[in-house]
């Protein structure tokens, strides 16, 4: 069936967010459209266009005319965004202890979407051919915080991951150690930007993270896209 469609576990009166499983000719009035998927996904008629695997783009009044698996994500209401807290975000130093007291970085329920199935190695962008899939499950969750927040070094993720920009500029930066002066890669994240994978893959399900971090130069909500392996 094409065009299946529901709401995201984080979708509420701020921010919209939509779940399109195999979309087909499927019409987008405004919003981040993230391919979540190993495969392409095509938009446009006239001049169509191709969004990468684990690539996004905005679509203004556009079509995603076909893919596997979609995402459409859009802030809609500005005034008070950053209440998050209050509603059913969870600030992140409630789950890890070390985290420090004084960075307001918020997360969102996590949505479980289901299985994919993908060559690690081509995920990391080093190797071109697939020729030892497996099976992942795929989660996503938003974050939020306002401008100015160092969102933490760090370098450890039991799981593939990516980001994309939903609302605001921020950068996702990488450092040879766990400190700012060490800075040798920054990569701006306007809205609507998905980046290269950080990881390196060292082993079987063991991906290997540089330091790095992602700082909000102005309010941001963005996309955390996870692939976590299975057995």
């Amino acid at each position: 069936m094409t065009n299946e469609v529901r709401n995201l576990a984080f979708h509420d009166e701020f921010i919209t967010a939509q779940l399109i499983d195999n979309p087909c000719d499927y019409h987008v009035k405004d919003g981040v459209v993230l391919n979540l998927s190993p495969a392409p996904m095509i938009t446009g008629t006239d001049h169509p266009a191709i969004v990468p695997a684990w690539k996004s783009t905005w679509l203004k009044g556009g079509v995603i005319k076909s893919g596997e698996r979609a995402a459409v994500i859009k802030v809609v209401k500005r005034t008070n965004l950053g209440g998050v807290g209050l509603r059913d975000w969870d600030w992140l130093g409630n789950r890890i202890r070390s985290f420090p007291r004084d960075t307001p970085l918020y997360i969102s329920p996590q949505d479980h979407i289901g299985s994919v199935v993908t060559d690690p190695f081509v995920f990391t962008n080093e190797r071109r051919d697939s020729t030892a899939p497996q099976e992942f499950d795929l989660k996503l969750n938003l974050w939020w915080s306002p401008g100015d927040t160092d969102c933490f070094i760090h370098n450890e993720h039991p799981f593939l991951e990516v980001h994309t920009q939903i609302h605001g500029l921020g950068r996702m930066q990488k450092f040879a150690t766990r400190d700012e002066s060490t800075l040798y890669e920054d990569v701006l994240m306007p809205a609507g930007y998905s980046h290269d994978p950080f990881c390196r893959v060292t082993g079987e399900n063991e991906w290997t993270y540089p330091w790095h971090r992602y700082y909000a130069d102005t309010d941001s909500v963005w996309l955390a896209i996870e692939l976590h392996p299975r057995g």
